[in-house]
């Protein structure tokens, strides 16, 4: 048995044994978009506008400086929506615990040894019902110039994404901005038990919260709460699902974990749903809270640490008054995707372990092209829910040597990213300049990321900032173009109607190992199509650039409805003929820059 007939005998039982529709999916068609795609630029709102650049590890917000609500301006919201954004996720707005002293304004200074970092970690909520100090200007205003900052992303015509965080709070939560008649969460709980329904918190009777051990808060520098003990009697469980009063240094330890009504001490952790839980009203309210503040959205931090039943419910009871806000997920086990879409009603689900991790594993070497194609058919009818990413506040940035050490190799994942699918995209700031997340800051290590505890300079993002001119006049000749590259990316998502809601076709097991494509394990290629578009892109993750030579079997071309034996890609004529038979090279013929890509629209 010749190779070729051995390679076209192993294809035939690729596609036979998948599912039926191994090379196309239609879900894009089974969700149109009646609105044009989202495309989110994530902002770490406390280091956006800070043009600080001491960035001393540990240093007060005095010496490393921080960004404010007021410096997001006109100009940048403008700059930001030139990029092909669509909406804005502020990270970090909700008041959360933080080690400087706002006493005077009569927020209560916090316990330095249940902070992590100096600025303290934004999903250790400290006041559901207020937004951070340090990003006003005026401190006693600061809901007002939050207030003022959501009118002026709508003006700029962008919509506004916060964070929810719904599965813990601070150690030392204490609402002081809270609505009358809201009671805070665990004023009425009942601390003798381990488990009541109606608690907001776990509880570990008999015993009393210990910092973990070698837990050194702020490293060598004094605060005048810094004593090594918290007091907290009984001990309530950890937010990372830790019920034990003394949680690892590795844990979540400055959080509390809420109580949705499930008895976690008891095997198969059993629901009491048959009343709703004191927790599930607590957080409705919190949510219609923020609704009535004109957000379009939330981002719900750990969403699968808290019960499908509450999501079924709250996505519910906000929607009835705010029917176009959505709920954004962040997940990590694909086995609950459908489960948190069908029931939980969630819009979008993070795309971190199947898309993100293999991208990432390609660019480093670890894997290859071939396991995408198993991503979108294990995806098949949630596409357009996943909201897929290179870089948030959680991940490594991809110039740094801990991801891919080059800023240009994030363009060939980006186009992935963008092109596969109709579902939101997100970029992180900084991203689309370089920026490699680079010194120890302080309790955020040197590690690849920017850091989220500490007050910091972004140094590659500051010559954007500009000194608050926001128009990249420090950037490099070299940031500038990838600037410009990552910008036309995300416009094609919205001005290319094949990208905006075509449905998809993967060419990359028709192409591989073809003697005669060129097509190699670094290279990967799919079409996007609609009635009156059709465009093939093919990416190059190599260092090299790449030369294939596209094979497209017969039904793909009748899916497209270009049917005419002559057919133009980008306006050069080839033979349709030639992309059919395996035994000679075809006519459509592509040369990919190294880590890039290359956008190709077919017609007849």
């Amino acid at each position: 048995m010749t190779k070729q007939l051995l390679f076209l005998l192993l294809v035939a039982l690729t596609f036979a044994c998948s599912s039926p529709s191994n090379q196309t999916s239609t879900e894009e068609s089974e969700m149109k978009p009646t609105k044009e795609r989202v495309i989110v630029y994530q902002m770490f709102t406390r280091l956006f506008s800070n043009t600080n650049q001491t960035n001393k590890p540990w240093g007060t917000l005095e010496e490393n400086g921080v960004g404010k609500f007021n410096e997001i301006s006109e100009k940048a919201l403008d700059e930001i929506k030139n990029l092909g954004i669509t909406h804005v996720w502020y990270t970090g707005v909700i008041e959360h615990a933080l080690l400087t002293d706002y006493t005077a304004y009569g927020i209560p200074l916090d316990d330095a040894d249940v902070v992590k970092g100096r600025a303290g970690s934004p999903y250790a909520i400290k006041d559901y019902y207020d937004v951070n100090p340090d990003l006003a200007e005026s401190v006693a205003s600061r809901m007002a110039e939050f207030e003022e900052l959501v009118k002026r992303t709508h003006d700029a015509g962008l919509k506004v994404i916060v964070d929810f965080v719904p599965n813990h709070v601070a150690r030392g939560y204490q609402s002081d901005a809270k609505p009358n008649g809201v009671i805070d969460f665990g004023e009425d709980d009942d601390t003798t038990v381990a488990f009541a329904p109606n608690n907001n918190f776990y509880y570990l009777p008999g015993t009393s919260f210990q910092v973990p051990e070698g837990y050194n808060s702020l490293g060598d520098n004094s605060f005048p709460t810094k004593d090594g003990k918290f007091d907290e009697t009984p001990a309530k469980a950890t937010g990372n699902d830790v019920f034990n009063p003394s949680p690892s240094i590795y844990d979540w330890f400055e959080t509390v974990k809420l109580n949705y009504g499930v008895e976690f001490q008891q095997q198969g952790r059993i629901r009491h749903f048959a009343d709703i839980p004191d927790t599930w009203y607590k957080m409705r309210d919190i949510l219609l809270f923020w609704a009535s503040k004109d957000v379009d959205g939330f981002r719900c931090d750990m969403a699968e640490m808290v019960p499908v039943e509450f999501w079924e419910w709250v996505t519910n009871e906000v929607k009835n008054q705010y029917p176009e806000i959505t709920f954004t997920a962040e997940i990590y086990n694909p086995n609950a995707y459908r489960n948190y879409i069908n029931k939980g009603g969630f819009d979008y689900l993070y795309d971190k372990v199947e898309l993100y991790d293999t991208l990432k594993g390609i660019i480093q070497n670890r894997m290859n092209t071939d396991a995408i194609t198993g991503i979108w058919q294990r995806q098949e009818g949630i596409g357009p829910n996943m909201l897929r990413f290179l870089e948030n506040h959680d991940e490594q940035r991809i110039a740094s040597p801990d991801f891919a050490g080059n800023m240009w190799k994030g363009i060939p994942m980006m186009a992935v990213t963008s092109f596969m699918h109709t579902g939101p995209v997100m970029l992180y700031f900084g991203q689309e300049v370089g920026e490699p997340g680079k010194g120890e800051s302080g309790f955020g290590g040197d590690d690849g990321r920017t850091t989220i505890f500490d007050y910091w300079g972004v140094p590659e993002h500051i010559k954007w900032v500009n000194e608050g001119a926001f128009d990249g006049g420090q950037l490099s000749e070299d940031q500038k173009s990838l600037r410009k590259a990552y910008r036309d990316i995300l416009r094609q998502c919205n001005e290319s109607e094949a990208f905006r809601e075509g449905d998809f076709y993967d060419l990359h097991y028709y192409n591989r190992n073809n003697d005669y494509t060129g097509y190699t394990d670094k290279v990967y290629a799919f079409v996007r199509h609609t009635a009156n578009e059709v465009v093939l892109v093919i990416t190059n993750f190599d260092s090299e650039p790449q030369t294939a030579s596209i094979k497209v079997p017969e039904p793909a071309w009748e899916t497209f409805g270009l049917t005419n034996s002559e057919l133009q890609a980008d306006g050069r004529s080839f033979s349709k003929e030639s992309t059919l038979n395996y035994d000679t090279p075809s006519e459509l013929i592509v040369e990919i820059p190294a880590m890039s890509y290359k956008i190709v629209k077919l017609s007849q």
